[in-house]
Order: structure tokens, then C-alpha cells, then sequence
């Protein structure tokens, strides 16, 4: 083989390999909200009602209250999804939605999406949100059959597996959502906390919720995968 087709070949692979080990990227960039957009509905009324989403100290910041999301402008897929958080003030209620996409599709609130949930010491747990997502033991973790469903009333939580995983009030928190094909696994701080899959969709804009407390958010860094991790 001749010198020039030897280097014309190593060109080659190394493209393919640079295509297939992308790099992490940030959602947020620590300065501003430059790639994500609100959705809050009492601003469809009160057009001065203050923003739920700041940034300070380089921290993205849900203040909980108007209540809405902060999503993505972007969709995602087949991803890891790596954030660090931690209630402020006091324990409430957050949570990451995956696969968003139509917006206001329950209770004029939350866009069509697979809620995983931040609640303090309920961190992990699946919310169905007009999409739907089958785990194990789902009786025991969801209630009775009959009482299933996506829509206002329905039995829409799937509890996590463990208790204890998240850290005390005012420490740092990390949780890892990996989004593969019909696939959703997740982890608190380590611990392997719910898996599910044949969910309704698997791709979608990202959301962070207000949902009435202040969180803030250092670390929300995105990493294409190509299987779960084991």
C-alpha cells in the first residue's frame, strides 16, 4: 500500500472514530438560559409575572414559583443525562422530564413526557405524564391495575426501588437518567434507583419543572450512548 492511501485510510478511521465517541456537552452554559425557553402559563395573563428560571452564583435556578417548565430547544435521544442539585431553603418538589414534546398536555401545566422525579426523598420515581413506560413489579409500585392510566386521575407514579438515596437537605445531590431507544434507567447519588422501558417515545426536548421549590441546578451535561450502562 502506498504512503499516500496508508494516510488517506488513517484519515478515514479516525473521522469514524470521532464521530462515534462525541464528548459530553453542557445544557447549561453558567452565564444565561441560552438554549432552553420557558413555559409558563400564568404568563398568558399576568405578562409582568416574574421568571421561575434565573441564573446565580453559575447556577441554573428553578425558584418554584410561577409554576412551569424550562425546556430544551433542542431534541434528544439515546443519551446520558449526568445533573447535580439540591433543594435550597427547604425539601420540595422538582423533577427532569424526558422525551417532552406537546406542551400543556395535563392539567394545562406539564407538556406530553416521562417525569423522573426530584421530590425530596421520592427522588427516581417515574411519572407518566400522557406517555406511558412498564416496569417491574408494577402492581406494587403502581397500584392496582384497574387504576392505571396517563391522564388527570389515573395511577400515573411508579415508585423508585430504594429509600434513602438522596443526601441530606441542603447537599448536593447527583442523579444520572440514561435514555436509550424505549429504555429509561436512573441513579441518586450512585444508587441504582428505577428502570423501565417500551415507553411511548424515545426522543424529545429535556424540561426542568417549577413546581413550588427553589432548586438549584450546577451540573446538567448530556453524553451520546449506544447501550445502558450495566
Amino acid at each position: 500500500m502506498s504512503l499516500a492511501l496508508k494516510l488517506f485510510s488513517i484519515s478515514i478511521f479516525m473521522m469514524m472514530l470521532s464521530a462515534c465517541t462525541q464528548p459530553k456537552q453542557s445544557l447549561f452554559n453558567g452565564k444565561d438560559l441560552s438554549g432552553w425557553h420557558e413555559d409558563i402559563p400564568v404568563k398568558d395573563s399576568v405578562k409582568d409575572a416574574q421568571s421561575p428560571f434565573i441564573v446565580r452564583d453559575g447556577n441554573l435556578v428553578s425558584l418554584g414559583e410561577p409554576r412551569g417548565h424550562l425546556i430544551t430547544d433542542k431534541m434528544y435521544a439515546n443519551y446520558r443525562l449526568d445533573i447535580k442539585y439540591r433543594f435550597v431553603n427547604e425539601p420540595g418538589n422538582c423533577g427532569i422530564l424526558v422525551h417532552a414534546s406537546t406542551p400543556r398536555a395535563l392539567y394545562g401545566m406539564f407538556p406530553k413526557s416521562m417525569e423522573v422525579q426530584m421530590e425530596h426523598e421520592n427522588a427516581g420515581d417515574f411519572w407518566c405524564i400522557q406517555m406511558n413506560i412498564v416496569t417491574e413489579d408494577m402492581i406494587l409500585r403502581r397500584g392496582p391495575k384497574k387504576e392505571w392510566g396517563i391522564v388527570e386521575g389515573k395511577a400515573r407514579r411508579i415508585k423508585n426501588l430504594t429509600e434513602g438515596s438522596e443526601h441530606a437537605l441542603g447537599a448536593w445531590n447527583t442523579m444520572t437518567i440514561e435514555c436509550f431507544e424505549d429504555k429509561i434507567k436512573v441513579w441518586v447519588n450512585g444508587d441504582f434507583v428505577n428502570y423501565g422501558y417500551n415507553t411511548d417515545e424515545t426522543s424529545g426536548q429535556i424540561a426542568i419543572q417549577a413546581e413550588g421549590a427553589e432548586v438549584e441546578f450546577r451540573t446538567l451535561d448530556i453524553t451520546p450512548i449506544t447501550k445502558l450502562t450495566e
